[in-house]
C-alpha cells in the first residue's frame, strides 16, 4: 500500500501544467453543475479545451474530440438554462426533471451505434488505445452532457458508471491526475444526484396547491349569511 501511495504522489509531481489547470477547472465545473449553477457552463469550456490538449497528447482521440461536442453542448446547455420562455417570470429557470421514455431510447440508440462505428474506425485506422472502450465511455457522456443540458435528473447515473470506467482507463494510460480526478468526480455524481434530486422535490412541493382540511374545505364552502 505505501508503494501504492509512493507511485501516485510522484505521477502527481510529475503531471503536466495543463494536467493541474485541467483537474482544477475540471472540479470546478463538476460541483457548479451539482449545485444546479449555470456558472458550470463558462468554467466547463475552459476545463475541455485544456483536457482535449491532454487526451489528444496520451493517444486517446476520442476523448479529445469528446472535448469538442462537450464545448458544443455547453453553449447549447448555457443557452438552455439561461433563455425565458415568453411571459415567465424573470426569476424563472428550466426545471430539473426526469428523462422521458422516448429519449432513454434515442440516447440507447446513439450510445450503441457511436461506440460500433467510433470504435471500428479508430481501432482499424489509428494507434488509438482501447478504441471501443474509450468509445463506449465518449458515447455515454455525450449522452450524459446532452441531459445535464436539458437538466435531466438521470444524468448523474450515466456520469456514476462512465467515471468508474474512466478511473481504470486514464490509470492505464499514465494520466495518473486524471484518474485521480474522475475518483472525484465519482463522488461528485453521487451528491449531484442527492442535490438535484432535492431541488426537484422542493419545487414540485412548492408548485402543489395547499392542502385543505376536509372540515375547514366544508366551513369555507357553506353560504355566508
Amino acid at each position: 500500500m505505501a508503494a501504492f501511495w509512493s507511485e501516485l504522489w510522484a505521477a502527481v509531481l510529475n503531471s503536466s501544467a495543463l494536467e493541474v489547470w485541467g483537474f482544477v477547472t475540471g472540479l470546478a465545473c463538476v460541483w457548479l453543475v451539482a449545485r444546479s449553477s449555470v456558472w458550470n457552463f463558462p468554467v466547463a469550456l475552459v476545463a475541455c479545451a485544456l483536457a482535449a490538449v491532454v487526451y489528444a497528447r496520451a493517444k486517446l482521440y476520442s476523448d479529445a474530440g469528446l472535448q469538442g461536442v462537450f464545448i458544443v453542448l455547453g453553449i447549447y446547455g448555457w443557452w438552455e438554462w439561461v433563455r425565458k420562455p415568453a411571459g415567465a417570470p424573470a426569476e424563472a429557470e428550466l426545471p430539473i426533471t426526469f428523462t422521458s421514455g422516448r429519449l432513454w431510447l434515442l440516447l440507447l440508440a446513439f450510445v450503441g451505434s457511436f461506440t460500433a462505428v467510433a470504435g471500428y474506425l479508430f481501432d482499424t485506422y489509428t494507434d488509438a488505445a482501447a478504441p471501443y472502450l474509450d468509445n463506449f465511455a465518449t458515447a455515454v457522456s455525450i449522452a450524459a452532457q446532452y441531459q445535464i443540458a436539458r437538466k435531466k435528473l438521470e444524468n448523474w447515473l450515466l456520469w456514476i458508471g462512465v467515471d468508474v470506467l474512466y478511473v481504470g482507463l486514464y490509470w492505464q494510460r499514465g494520466i495518473v491526475l486524471f484518474s485521480v480526478q474522475y475518483v472525484i468526480f465519482l463522488g461528485l455524481a453521487v451528491y449531484g444526484l442527492w442535490q438535484w434530486w432535492a431541488l426537484m422535490r422542493q419545487r414540485r412541493e412548492a408548485a402543489a396547491p395547499p392542502v385543505v382540511p376536509p372540515v375547514v374545505a366544508a366551513l369555507e364552502e357553506q353560504p355566508r349569511r
